[in-house]
């Protein structure tokens, strides 16, 4: 799962490197097996590759069952920050987050978690179970 944060438009790079940090600290404490750094593909000249990180950019490693506590805490930790939203990715789809809290952007976590943990949906009987949701998408909140 890669994970994005968006900074305010007053935010610098700086600002938002300590925010990321901190929130790796955060997701550390859940039971993820990481939360590095991103590295970017892009290298300013006179840089070795290895040393250049996107700023604002996590790499995170859970299984399955830690991605509702990852997705929620990451969407509460928003609310007090000076961040505008942050993208969470599994492979091509895409959950973004904004610091407020809104039914539709509930509407959209639910369905991203039904997409990547096979859950049925609220309304399904749960003695008869659900197929996992097929196909892939972009989530945006409000």
């Amino acid at each position: 799962m890669d994970l994005l944060l968006e900074g305010d438009a007053d935010s610098d790079q700086e600002e938002l490197d300590a925010l990321t940090r901190h929130l790796r600290e955060r997701l550390l404490e859940l039971e993820v097996e990481r939360a590095e750094l991103n590295r970017s593909g892009a290298v300013p000249d006179r840089a070795k590759p290895g040393e250049v990180i996107a700023v604002g950019a996590l790499a995170v490693t859970a299984e399955p069952a830690v991605l509702r506590g990852v997705v929620q805490m990451v969407a509460s930790w928003l609310r007090n920050r000076p961040v505008r939203a942050a993208g969470i990715s599994i492979g091509e789809d895409r959950l973004e987050l904004r610091g407020v809290s809104s039914d539709g952007q509930r509407d959209l976590i639910e369905a991203f978690f039904a997409r990547h943990l096979a859950l049925p949906p609220a309304s399904a009987d749960p003695a008869q179970g659900a197929a996992p949701a097929s196909g892939s998408g972009t989530a945006q909140g409000v």
